[in-house]
């Protein structure tokens, strides 16, 4: 069962030409189109499901630069900056609380990771420090917990996955954006060596540039059009509680759970020790690529093969333009929550805070992340098909960094001075 988003009304009318069309309304195709939209660009976002309908509404929410790789603070520095005038900027509220983000650790060998982490950002200025079990149980009281010790950043936050999609995608459409739901983009349309347009379902939108942000579909995509882009899919899955008192409005990460406020009083759980890893194709043909994140977290996965693989084999790797395609056939990724996992994540949360005790769980689900060898999305121009801008393979923090990823790929699309580096980002670096 998927999170309950704030309904959009969008347009059932596709246009047949416009100066940008983007290819996936989730919330980084959303901060992009607003951005160009801003700019007094025509954008056309084009989504073959609903909006933010995958792991733009499935995630934890969370806004935090705190075990980021070091050349990816820049882009989360940037959204902070952003999302704390995102409800000026899009009239509406999002959620967004800058409570703070703590992680914590059960031995020496976990804090010792977050002290490595700490290290590696040292010129960076960030407000992060590591804390000691004392200063957890004053910041987080009630707990049983016997900390190692944990570090702490007051600046990073939180937002409401299930509005700021929504409130980002209306202040997008009063600028003159178009988003049309339920029409599956089936291929590229090229004219001279570059992109002119797109033909979906309905029909050819012309134009001068194309954005892809279609999250664990870009690999697809792509692919149809002799691209590699290296993403393989893992699953989340998550429970909202029953409102209730909790013990901090700070989000909490132990390695073996989380927690964080949601905006109805209750909170949001999921089991941090724990990913599923459904095998499909693309695990056989990327593994090697994968193999120093296998070795670094293997206890971290959970790897089946089962009705996954067999579903992900039916989709088309290759179609024509005229054919229905993958995306026609999955409008949207909804797989089951895994209830042991979210089983666990609970009792070992009440194990370490009894408060929890009287949590009610309200409603579960799960989402689909698309991760990158390296972890790092691709926010960037895909040179063998000039027009073709790409920002996917977020794996699992696109939400928190989206207004600045959005606002880099529009940078990118329209030519202006990036907000930050790029250079991270690069697609060529993946080869």
């Amino acid at each position: 069962m998927s999170p309950s988003i704030d309904p959009v009304q969008t347009s059932q009318q596709l246009p047949a030409a416009t100066g940008v069309v983007i290819i996936g309304a989730g919330i980084i195709g959303l901060t992009a189109a607003l951005t160009l939209a801003e700019r007094g660009i025509p954008v056309v976002v084009v989504e073959k499901g609903r909006i933010a309908g995958e792991q733009s509404s499935r995630n934890l929410g969370w806004v935090r630069k705190t075990s980021r790789h070091a050349d990816d603070i820049p882009l989360a520095l940037a959204a902070d900056r952003l999302w704390a005038r995102m409800p000026e900027r899009v009239g509406a509220d999002v959620g967004y609380r800058q409570a703070g983000i703590m992680f914590i650790a059960r031995n020496e060998a976990q804090m010792a990771m977050h002290a490595n982490w700490l290290k590696t950002v040292a010129h960076l200025d960030l407000d992060s420090r590591l804390l000691g079990s004392r200063e957890i149980a004053e910041m987080v009281p009630g707990g049983k917990g016997n900390w190692a010790g944990g570090i702490f950043t007051a600046s990073d936050a939180r937002a409401e996955p299930t509005l700021a999609s929504s409130a980002i995608a209306r202040a997008a459409m009063a600028k003159g954006t178009v988003i049309v739901e339920h029409c599956a983009v089936r291929s590229l349309v090229t004219s001279a060596g570059r992109v002119s347009g797109v033909l979906t379902e309905r029909g050819e939108i012309r134009c001068d540039q194309v954005l892809l942000a279609g999250g664990l579909w870009s690999r697809r995509f792509l692919g149809n059009h002799g691209v590699d882009l290296p993403t393989l899919p893992l699953t989340c899955s998550v429970l909202r509680t029953e409102p209730m008192e909790g013990p901090t409005g700070i989000a909490v990460g132990a390695p073996d759970f989380s927690f964080r406020k949601h905006k109805d009083g209750g909170f949001i759980i999921t089991q941090r020790g724990k990913l599923d890893a459904f095998l499909t194709l693309d695990h056989l043909l990327l593994g090697r690529r994968y193999l120093p994140q296998l070795k670094a977290q293997r206890d971290f996965l959970k790897i089946s093969l089962g009705k996954y693989f067999l579903d992900d084999l039916k989709l088309a790797r290759r179609w024509n333009a005229g054919e229905v395609s993958p995306f026609e056939k999955v409008r949207v990724q909804d797989p089951a929550a895994n209830e042991t996992l979210n089983g666990d994540a609970l009792r070992n949360l009440r194990a370490a805070w009894p408060v929890f005790e009287q949590a009610r769980v309200a409603q579960s689900w799960a989402g689909t992340i698309d991760v990158t060898p390296d972890s790092n999305p691709v926010i960037s121009p895909v040179t063998a098909i000039p027009g073709l801008t790409l920002a996917s393979g977020f794996s699992g923090h696109g939400f928190g960094t989206s207004p600045a990823a959005g606002h880099l790929a529009a940078d990118l699309v329209s030519g202006n001075t990036p907000i930050i580096d790029p250079a991270p980002y690069r697609f060529e670096r993946l080869a």
